[in-house]
C-alpha cells in the first residue's frame, strides 16, 4: 500500500477537542512554527554573569552621544544602567538625615534596631550609612557603614536592619554622634495583591466572579517606565515622581527628581508613565498631577512640557506645554508610541494622542470604548499596528481595534493567576515575527508560561518560560529578557539553557491532534515511520529526537499502545541523511504524533513525515 504522509495544519489549537481538531496540532513547549513547520526556538545565555537585585519587570537600550551603549534595568528594589555587563545602581535618593541616627544591638542577636525620627522608610527599603562608630564588639563601624536593606519598621522612628555578624554583650555602643544616613526611595511591591473588584472574566462563564487585581496593587507593584532624552535617561516609578539620569555625570551618577533640576517649572511630582514623543521631542507624563494642584494625582490627565524641554511644563501662550484631560475610564493603564500618534489606554478605552503643532500642541481622538486591557505592560507597538491582551481577549488596533481571534484563547485565560496579573508582559520576537506574552499560571505567583502570535502567517502557540521583561533585538544583536533567577539573558542564541554551568538541554515537543487511520471505522495497523526530520545548526555529532505514535479506539478512550523510537541523522554524511525508517507496531482507530527532544546541542525542525499503514483486525 502507498504511504501515508502526515501533514498537519501550523500552529496550535485548543479551542476545540482533540478529535475535531485532525489535521492539527495540539500541544507544544518551546516549539514555534516557521514556514508552517514546527522547530525547537532557540536557546540561550546569560547576559552578564552579574545578578540585579529584585525582579526586573522593565528593560530599555540607547545609545550616548560617545557611542557608549546603555542598558535601563527597572526592578521592584533598584535601577540600574547596565554597561559592558555591570549593572550601575542608580537609584533615586529620597532623604538624607545627618547627626540624628543612633544603633542598638542585642546580645546573641544579628538585628540591629535602627532610630531615626520621622525616617519615611518602609519594610524592604534600602538605606545607606556613613560616619557610624563601632557598637564596642563585634558589630564594628566597617559593619554598619555599608548599604543595608529594611527588614521591619516597628515605628514611624525606628526600623531593623540585619547585619553580618552576631552582636555580643559588648557591643552596648549606639554608633552614633555624625552618622549619615541615604534612603533610597521606598521600593515596589513583587506580588500583586487581590483586590475587590467584581471579575476579570466575561459575564457567567471563566474566571467571573473571581477578584480582580485591585487599583492599590497596580499602584504599588515595582513597575518602571522609561526612555531618553537625547543620550539622558528619564524615568518613572508607577504611581511615584519622575527621575532625570545625566548620562554625561557618569555611571556613577544616580537619577535625580525632575523638579529637582535648575530651571524646573511646575514639573509633574507622580505619574503612571513617562514618555519622549520622538516625533516632536516633547516629554509626556501619563496619570500625573495638575499644573496647579502638584502633588495631587488626576490619574486620567496628560501634561506635556515645551517641546525640546525637560524643566518647562508651564501652560504659557510663548511655549507648546499643556495638558488633556481623557473622558472615558476611570484611570490611565498604558501608553504606547505608534506610527504617526501615542496609544493611550485606560482600563476600558482606547485614544489616540497626535502631535498637531502649536497653539494646540496635541489632540486626543477616541478610538474605542469596548475593551479593555490586562496590565500595564500588555501592549506593544508593532510595525504598522499594535496588539495587546485585554481581560479575557486579545486586540488589534489597524486603524481601528478589532479582537484577534486567538486558537489558544480558552486553554490561556483558564490557565491564569487573576491575583498577578499586572505582571503579565508583552515583547516582540522580530527576528520570528512573534508577539510573545508572559504570564503567571493558575499555581504560580510569577510569570512561568507564555502565549505566542506569529503574525506573518497569524498562528499561536504556548509554551513554559519564565521571564518578567523582555527587550526585542536592535542596539543588541539579540532580544534580551529578564528571569527571576535575577539574570539577563540573550535569546535566541545557541540551542540550550544557559543558566546553569555547562548548559543544559531544552525540552521541547509537540503532539498533534488525533488522526484517523483510514476513516476511523476499523482497525489499522501501522509498521513503520518514514520520518522528515532537520537537525540543521545541531551542533552535536548525534543529534537525535524521539519520534512517539499512540494509538487509541475511540476518541475518550484510552491510547492503547505506544510506540517510541529515536529519529537519529547519519552521522558520516555532509548532507542532511536521517533514519531511513522507524520500525514500529501500532493497532487502533486513530493516533497522535509527537516529537520530543531533551538533550543539549539538538535543534531539530519537523517536515512531513509518512507511516505505512494496512488494514487490520483487533487481536
Amino acid at each position: 500500500m502507498p504511504l501515508t504522509e502526515l501533514k498537519f495544519r501550523a500552529g496550535i489549537n485548543r479551542e476545540s477537542t482533540s478529535y475535531s481538531n485532525e489535521g492539527g496540532w495540539f500541544d507544544s513547549d518551546k516549539v514555534r512554527f516557521r514556514d508552517n513547520f514546527p522547530e525547537k526556538i532557540g536557546g540561550w545565555q546569560k547576559y552578564s554573569e552579574s545578578q540585579f537585585i529584585g525582579t526586573c519587570r522593565s528593560l530599555y537600550s540607547w545609545v550616548a552621544l560617545d557611542g557608549s551603549i546603555y542598558l535601563g534595568l527597572g526592578t521592584n528594589f533598584k535601577f540600574y544602567v547596565e554597561e559592558g555587563g555591570t549593572y550601575n545602581d542608580i537609584t533615586p535618593i529620597r532623604k538624607t538625615t545627618t547627626n540624628s541616627t543612633t544603633f542598638a544591638a542585642t546580645n546573641g542577636s544579628a538585628t540591629v534596631t535602627v532610630t531615626d525620627s520621622s525616617h519615611g522608610a518602609a519594610e524592604g527599603d534600602f538605606v545607606t550609612f556613613s560616619g557610624a562608630s563601632s557598637l564596642g564588639g563585634n558589630v564594628t563601624a566597617a559593619i554598619l557603614n555599608a548599604e543595608h536593606q529594611i527588614v521591619s519598621v516597628p515605628t514611624a522612628n525606628t526600623y531593623t536592619i540585619t547585619v553580618s555578624v552576631t552582636a555580643n554583650a559588648s557591643d552596648s555602643g549606639n554608633g552614633g554622634g555624625s552618622v549619615t544616613s541615604v534612603y533610597q526611595i521606598n521600593v515596589g511591591l513583587d506580588t500583586g495583591v487581590s483586590g475587590t473588584g467584581w471579575g476579570i472574566g466575561t459575564y457567567s462563564r471563566g474566571t467571573w466572579g473571581s477578584a480582580s487585581a485591585s487599583s492599590g496593587a497596580e499602584a504599588q507593584l515595582g513597575l518602571w517606565t522609561q526612555d531618553n532624552f537625547g543620550e539622558d535617561l528619564l524615568i518613572n516609578q508607577r504611581q511615584g515622581n519622575i527621575y532625570y539620569w545625566d548620562a554625561s555625570a557618569g555611571v556613577g551618577n544616580r537619577a535625580v527628581v525632575l523638579s529637582s533640576l535648575s530651571g524646573s517649572n511646575k514639573a509633574p511630582t507622580i505619574a503612571k508613565q513617562i514618555m519622549v514623543s520622538d516625533r516632536d521631542r516633547h516629554v509626556v507624563a501619563f496619570g500625573c498631577d495638575d499644573e496647579n494642584s502638584i502633588g495631587t494625582q488626576d490619574p486620567l490627565l496628560i501634561r506635556f512640557a515645551d517641546q525640546e524641554s525637560l524643566t518647562d511644563w508651564e501652560t504659557r501662550t510663548d511655549n507648546t506645554a499643556g495638558s488633556l484631560k481623557l473622558g472615558t475610564g476611570s484611570e490611565i493603564v498604558c501608553a504606547k508610541e505608534a506610527r504617526e500618534e501615542i496609544l493611550v489606554w485606560t482600563d476600558v478605552s482606547l485614544h489616540s494622542l497626535r502631535f498637531l503643532g502649536p497653539p494646540f500642541t496635541f489632540g486626543i481622538t477616541h478610538i474605542s470604548g469596548l475593551i479593555t486591557i490586562i496590565s500595564p505592560n500588555a501592549a506593544i507597538a508593532v510595525e504598522d499596528f499594535s496588539v495587546w491582551m485585554g481581560r479575557d481577549d486579545f486586540y488589534v488596533y489597524k486603524g481601528g481595534v478589532s479582537t484577534l481571534p486567538c486558537s489558544v484563547k480558552q486553554y490561556v485565560f483558564s490557565d491564569m493567576n487573576p491575583a498577578q496579573i499586572q505582571k503579565i508582559v508583552c515583547g516582540v520576537n522580530s527576528a520570528f515575527s512573534e508577539v510573545w506574552w508572559f504570564y503567571p499560571s493558575s499555581g504560580a505567583t510569577e510569570n512561568d508560561r507564555y502565549v505566542v502570535w506569529n503574525y506573518t502567517n497569524n498562528l499561536w502557540y504556548y509554551g513554559t518560560l519564565p521571564r518578567t521583561a523582555w527587550l526585542d533585538r536592535g542596539i543588541k544583536d539579540h532580544p534580551v529578557a529578564a528571569s527571576n533567577d535575577k539574570y539577563l539573558y540573550s535569546q535566541e542564541l545557541g540551542l540550550d539553557d544557559g543558566s546553569t554551568v555547562p548548559a543544559s538541554a531544552i525540552s521541547s515537543y509537540i503532539e498533534s491532534s488525533q488522526v484517523d487511520i483510514g476513516e476511523g471505522d476499523r482497525f489499522s495497523f501501522v509498521s513503520r515511520v518514514i520520518p522528515d526530520i532537520s537537525f540543521t545548526t545541531s551542533s552535536v555529532s548525534d543529534p537525535s529526537a524521539n519520534l512517539i505514535l499512540k494509538s487509541r479506539n475511540f476518541p475518550g478512550a484510552n491510547y492503547e499502545q505506544t510506540d517510541t523510537s529515536d529519529v537519529t541523522q547519519t552521522s558520516s554524511s555532509p548532507v542532511e541523511l536521517y533514519t531511513e525508517k522507524a520500525d514500529v507496531r501500532l493497532r487502533g482507530r486513530s493516533m497522535t504524533l509527537r516529537v520530543e527532544s531533551s538533550d543539549v546541542g539538538v535543534q531539530w525542525k519537523l517536515g512531513t513525515p509518512r507511516m505505512d499503514v494496512r488494514p487490520d483486525g483487533r487481536r
